[in-house]
């Protein structure tokens, strides 16, 4: 059972623990009505509280988060661990694995592959990934070991990606557009004005033409989340990526849509230290448009 510990600053002397939990600690309601339900769920100085109590400055409260058991079968497979404590785990996921199972990835998706190492390490398994890669899509993943560290995370990790699209582009430039689910399909998506659509933002930079002129490096960051973003945003500026054939894109080079999650940079949801991490270029990418001209080599602090 993972405890957390907080101390009450002098600014939050005199006010409700509700208030001073779901502020600078950052506790969802949802996770505080969970507590009511575990042994000592949340105490102050050692006792039992309820989140009414108030409190004062150098008060010690502490979280006590139950291990959850997610019931996701354990299959042992390559994992690639770029690093790891009690709150997180950090992985690079390569490409055509699923985050979750699917139908037709019932035993070979990134949860099924984490909760053998968990159970290997004879640790309990809670599966939290902070955000979302496409089965194809290679790369970082964050992924929370419990739903506190998942929550805090949410919006928290700055991510940056690589791609090749196909055609040539110059300078920098922001996408806006919104995105919507294709009509007729359950998992495409295309660009569209409708009430249904959702807003989604995309900032890119050409790095540099790839050695065929054809296509481009480019490094992109996202303003928003949406499901195939990159994708649908670099199809619907008329340069698909390279390898997605959803979108436009040939796999005449690559048999996957050529997008990495390279660096991924955050504030740790409980020590609150400042970690970065990158990680170099897939084998697939550098044999179908050779090294990235300006990759840093692989570092994390």
């Amino acid at each position: 059972m993972r405890e957390l510990h907080f101390l009450v600053p002098p600014a939050f002397d005199g006010v409700k623990l509700k208030s001073f939990l779901r502020g600078p600690c950052k506790l969802s309601n949802r996770l505080m009505t969970r507590q009511k339900w575990v042994f000592n769920g949340i105490t102050v100085n050692g006792v039992h509280a309820y989140v009414t109590k108030i409190v004062h400055t150098g008060d010690q409260v502490c979280v006590r988060l139950p291990d959850v058991q997610q019931e996701i079968p354990a299959i042992p497979m390559p994992l690639e661990i770029v690093w790891e404590d009690e709150d997180l785990l950090v992985v690079n996921k390569p490409p055509y694995m699923p985050v979750y199972p699917t139908p037709g990835h019932d035993h070979d998706s990134l949860a099924n592959a984490v909760a053998a190492h968990c159970q290997e390490n004879r640790a309990p398994f809670s599966f939290h990934p902070v955000y979302r890669l496409d089965k194809n899509t290679s790369g970082l993943l964050v992924l929370a070991k419990h739903s506190y560290g998942a929550s805090v995370l949410a919006s928290g990790v700055e991510k940056e990606y690589l791609a090749v699209c196909e055609g040539v582009l110059h300078g920098q430039g922001t996408i806006s557009a919104p995105i919507r689910l294709k009509q007729g399909h359950g998992i495409q998506r295309e660009v569209g004005e409708e009430e249904n659509a959702q807003a989604a933002v995309t900032h890119w930079k050409a790095v540099a033409p790839c050695d065929d002129g054809g296509h481009t490096w480019l490094k992109i960051r996202l303003e928003t989340g949406r499901t195939h973003q990159i994708r649908v945003h670099f199809s619907h500026f008329g340069h698909p990526l390279a390898g997605d054939d959803l979108y436009g894109g040939s796999r005449r080079l690559i048999q996957r849509q050529a997008l990495l999650c390279h660096l991924a940079q955050f504030s740790h949801p409980v020590t609150h230290e400042l970690l970065t991490f990158q990680i170099p270029l897939p084998s697939d990418f550098i044999q179908a448009f050779g090294n990235f001209p300006v990759l840093t080599k692989p570092e994390h602090s």
